[in-house]
């Protein structure tokens, strides 16, 4: 097993560079199974949720070749069956991705309820209205989402909640149908627009992506190409809180800055300063920040996935600031974690209240998912003494080389190796 040990205190300064976006890339790496010929993917992360992909690919047939740390050759080609092993399915909520691709090839899926975080009941019902909208019949049986057509055709698309997975799985489903498709209602992520770019790419035609009304004409085949995923907006905004947490100055390349806006306003509210060039921002922090509130919303509203982490950071923040997140259930699982470190948070039902400017404290915790876990991170780099975080196979779904980026930024954090025995822990430096 191991876990993060970061002795906090030292403000984060240097420059690093952003990764490509898992939320991206673990849609691109789905959507080669239908292109019916090699592709070249760049600046995809090297993280284990990118590692269970290409397990997945792999698994069915395909051909996948790692031409350097962050670039793949794709080759579906040799898929022959439209399933995914049931014990990989349920590894990660992205897997969800192959009911749409799987059915878009071969009229057919069979995959696992998806696994990943536990951020409360995340149903899949409007993935299937998409599919039996497109001519899909779709049963459950043994944990495993049965999707069967004669053929797919184009067909209005209306979702009564606006859900990023739904939509990219209904682009998925109808980019290779018989004829028009329109989705309503449809998310505007960067990663939905980064996924009709790299479709478009090969000989889709989707016009939309990016705004509630998607359109998308059906095509009979879909060329290879070399395709580079967008930046990681959310390990961008995690760094940044990082930053502005520890009162440090961190400059980020590899940036796209209007990817951002919501994250840099949210930032800028607080007192925190953040300069925008071409491709990189700079974060420090000149003058006292001040309190806040904060209310998550789809995109371009504040990112539910930048929540935990924004809050860690008001923490360090004097006054009371509120957080509503209404999008998942168990968004504030962290927030027990933060207290053990001596904040002053409480919860009542989607609201979190953050009595901030008291020093945390250094303590061993426990990281509940993904995002919490960066939270857990940056709260650690903020408190005095050692901090101690387990499950960081959470973080590591979704943050590439993190130890090391910190590092490079003057962080005092390693990953420890450790046995367990009766409650006891043997640990060995790595």
């Amino acid at each position: 097993m191991e876990k993060f040990v970061i002795n906090g205190g030292i403000p984060l300064r240097g420059t690093i560079a952003a990764s490509g976006a898992k939320n991206a890339a673990v849609a691109i790496v789905a959507a080669t199974i239908l292109c019916d010929e090699p592709c070249i993917i760049e600046n995809c992360p090297q993280i284990s949720d990118i590692t269970f992909c290409m397990k997945i690919l792999r698994s069915m047939g395909a051909e996948v070749k790692m031409i350097d740390k962050n670039k793949f050759m794709i080759d579906t080609r040799r898929i022959i069956s439209p399933k995914v092993p049931y014990d990989m399915a349920r590894v990660m909520r992205a897997s969800s991705y192959f009911l749409g691709t799987l059915l878009g090839r071969f009229h057919e899926a069979h995959v696992a309820l998806p696994g990943g975080c536990d951020l409360g009941d995340r149903p899949i019902d409007q993935h299937l209205k998409a599919f039996r909208a497109l001519g899909a019949k779709d049963s459950l049986l043994n944990g495993e989402v049965h999707l069967n057509a004669d053929s797919l055709i184009g067909n209005l698309i209306y979702f009564d909640r606006n859900s990023v997975g739904a939509t990219i799985n209904a682009m998925l489903a109808s980019v290779k149908a018989n004829g028009y498709t329109v989705i309503e209602n449809a998310a505007k992520e960067p990663h939905v627009v980064d996924l009709a770019n790299f479709l478009n790419a090969m000989g889709a035609s989707i016009m939309g992506a990016g705004t509630d009304t998607i359109k998308i004409h059906g095509v009979s085949y879909l060329k290879g190409v070399e395709y580079s995923i967008i930046p990681d907006q959310i390990e961008i905004g995690t760094f940044m809180a990082a930053a502005a947490a520890t009162r440090g100055d961190v400059t980020i390349t590899n940036v796209i800055p209007k990817h951002l806006e919501s994250i840099t306003a949210a930032l800028r509210k607080i007192g925190v300063a953040v300069e925008e060039y071409d491709e990189a921002v700079r974060v420090y922090t000149p003058n006292e920040l001040v309190k806040t509130k904060i209310i998550t919303m789809p995109h371009p509203g504040f990112p539910t996935d930048m929540q935990p982490q924004i809050s860690a950071l008001l923490t360090t923040v004097n006054g009371a600031s509120v957080i509503k997140d209404e999008i998942f259930d168990n968004r504030f699982r962290y927030v027990s974690e933060l207290r053990r470190m001596g904040a002053d948070i409480s919860v009542d039902q989607k609201s979190a209240i953050i009595q901030g400017g008291e020093k945390l404290k250094g303590a061993p915790v426990i990281a509940p998912d993904l995002r919490a876990g960066a939270a857990l991170i940056i709260a650690g780099l903020a408190a005095e003494g050692v901090t101690e975080i387990q499950d960081i196979h959470y973080i590591e779904r979704g943050y590439e080389n993190i130890v090391e980026k910190l590092q490079a930024l003057g962080a005092d954090i390693k990953r420890i190796h450790f046995e367990e025995y009766n409650g006891s822990q043997i640990r060995h430096d790595a």
